[in-house]
């Protein structure tokens, strides 16, 4: 199973969303989880982490993980070519790096990082960024790719995104 999180912020809470789905190509999702959460803390330039990991993690509490399931975070995994871990790397240890975590990002980070991977899809000149841990981002890559959808962001993420805002 593949679990997508992603998280909005609202002025007095957050509301953390996850949508599963059996394989890369489905158009639709197994199951949908949903909580809104106090924000435990403000947004930090360059640890949004402690933002959305905690949130993340009490959505978990609902979500039995299997071997072989992989988890999608709205962001990265790796920041640059030094290893700083965004969220889905403290996620990843988190979960003492049991589940690969795949950080697929909509805006490109400032610091270079030759493992980030870009990906177009679509008609889209605006690429996608991918990174990971526990999972080669290469092999990644062409899974993103064939994700429903013919827009840059794959439909179920779309969903996902639209979902976290209501």
């Amino acid at each position: 199973m593949i679990y997508a999180f992603d998280t909005y912020y609202y002025e007095d809470y957050a509301n953390t969303v996850c949508i599963a789905f059996e394989d890369w190509t489905s158009e639709k999702e197994s199951e949908i989880f949903i909580e809104k959460t106090d924000i435990t803390s403000d947004y930090e330039s360059g640890a949004f982490y402690k933002r959305e990991l905690p949130c993340i993690l009490s959505l978990l509490k609902k979500i039995e993980l299997k071997e072989g399931d992989l988890i999608i975070v709205d962001g990265y995994v790796i920041l640059d070519n030094d290893g700083k871990m965004g969220l889905g790397g403290y996620l990843y240890k988190a979960l003492n790096q049991k589940y690969p975590v795949i950080g697929i990002a909509k805006n490109e980070f400032a610091s270079p990082d030759s493992q980030r991977i870009s990906v177009f899809r679509g008609e889209s000149k605006t690429p996608l960024f991918l990174t990971a841990k526990g999972v080669e981002a290469d092999q990644i890559l062409p899974k993103v790719e064939q994700m429903s959808g013919s827009y840059r962001m794959p439909a179920l993420l779309k969903k996902l995104d639209q979902l976290s805002r209501t």
